[in-house]
């Protein structure tokens, strides 16, 4: 078992995930189990076996694990990517709503990450936000794709997208963006 000094605990989670096989994730919820028992307040075992359970499949009992991880005052890439997975699964569990509502909080803290931008259009989508979902991936694309081809029509993307996304604010807008 791994003391509570947390390079210690880290590495021990470190090492079930990487002996860990995706198409079988009991044995790793197995092995952090017993960790979560033992370390009930580390952020970071909680979102690792909520992360786990997310990955068997168990969507609600992730869920409550995440949540858990947050309260328990996750910080940095674990808490970004602790939104993602979170939010997510919300959306799969057709907590439409909450899923929308993880993003936004989501994307005030890290508002350059594209993964949790990818992952809120998906949950505009299926609240039906779909000019806000198109806009947000338009936005990732402007931001995050490097080509020759592409940045030369950045200015026109940008465009689009804050003309999209008025008309998720404001169905009668004045037309689209000129150069587009």
């Amino acid at each position: 078992m791994p003391d509570t000094g947390s390079t210690t605990l880290d590495d021990e989670l470190d090492r079930i995930f990487a002996a860990g096989d995706r198409n079988n994730m009991q044995p790793t919820i197995e092995a952090l189990l017993p960790i979560a028992h033992e370390h009930p307040a580390i952020p970071r075992v909680l979102y690792e076996v909520g992360g786990a359970y997310d990955t068997a499949g168990e969507e609600r009992t992730a869920a409550c694990y995440y949540e858990r991880a947050l309260q328990a005052g996750l910080s940095g890439d674990e808490l970004r990517r602790c939104y993602v997975q979170y939010g997510s699964t919300l959306r799969n569990l057709g907590e439409l709503a909450g899923s929308a509502a993880v993003f936004e909080r989501a994307r005030a803290q890290f508002p350059d990450s594209p993964s949790l931008a990818v992952f809120e259009a998906i949950s505009l989508h299926a609240c039906s936000r779909l000019d806000a979902a198109v806009a947000t991936l338009l936005e990732v694309v402007a931001a995050g794709v490097q080509t020759p081809d592409l940045d030369r029509y950045k200015p026109a993307i940008r465009g689009n997208a804050s003309y999209i996304r008025s008309l998720a604010e404001d169905p009668h807008p004045e037309g689209p963006p000129e150069g587009s």
